[in-house]
């Protein structure tokens, strides 16, 4: 599916299988990452060291924020041949050459998944916000991503979330679900996260940010409530502290 057809249309089209019980259960590993644009610590954009840091979490599908440069062409931070090298290729959401995000929201997937269709996701903004969502098939099992990067401001969060449920309630209800990105925001029961929590179970990670030393719980990960979790976590290393300002979440469940 096209990346700009609407997300009502891609939740109509979605295929028969996504209801079939009697697939078998797989399990699937996925990680949301906050990359800033691949410039670390020490303010070097080294996109190679992201690379490493997801080597070492060897996730399925890496949900990404800050994919693109912010200004002038907008270009991946992740070039392309490094990311084929490396195992990895972008879903097409791009709308300027040379990118692979909307508004630097990307999603890679390794060779083990299938992407069934995808959109990009219009929010309600204050500042140039969206969010990204995709329909995957993993060893024959389906599974629907949502990434995101919401406001800094607390008010235009809780209406991004809300547009985002919108959409997902035009979704079958029995499709697991995996939402997930950088929230912005710091409370840990309030905003958007009591609005995603009232339809979805919040995974329990960590502290996240900044990097070197995490105090806030900015990055976020919430799972339908029949999806089941079997672990999740905050990746911390020293290349994890040293690649980008975020450490990444990562969440491993069984479908």
């Amino acid at each position: 599916m096209h990346p700009d057809s609407a997300a009502a249309q891609s939740a109509s089209s979605v295929p028969s299988w996504f209801s079939d019980p009697h697939q078998p259960p797989a399990t699937v590993t996925a990680a949301s990452y906050n990359i800033r644009k691949a410039v670390g610590a020490d303010l070097r954009r080294r996109p190679e060291r992201i690379f490493d840091v997801l080597a070492e979490i060897s996730p399925d599908i890496a949900v990404i924020q800050e994919a693109d440069r912010r200004f002038g062409a907008r270009n991946s931070a992740l070039p392309g041949d490094l990311m084929a090298a490396r195992g990895w290729r972008a879903i097409d959401f791009a709308i300027h050459s040379g990118s692979i995000g909307w508004h630097g929201n990307a999603i890679l997937v390794s060779d083990r998944v299938e992407v069934v269709n995808h959109c990009r996701l219009r929010l309600p903004t204050l500042e140039p916000r969206g969010a990204v969502l995709a329909t995957l098939r993993i060893d024959n099992r389906p599974l629907l991503i949502v990434g995101m990067h919401l406001d800094i401001s607390g008010l235009w969060r809780r209406r991004q979330a809300r547009a985002i449920l919108d959409i997902l309630a035009a979704y079958p209800p029995d499709v697991p679900t995996l939402m997930m990105g950088d929230l912005n925001e710091w409370r840990n029961a309030a905003g958007c996260i009591a609005d995603f929590a009232a339809t979805h179970k919040l995974v329990l990670t960590g502290p996240s940010f900044p990097a070197r030393m995490p105090i806030g719980r900015l990055d976020r990960i919430f799972a339908s409530n029949d999806l089941d979790v079997a672990d999740a976590g905050v990746h911390r290393s020293a290349r994890a502290a040293l690649a980008s300002d975020h450490l990444p979440l990562w969440v491993r469940a069984r479908i």
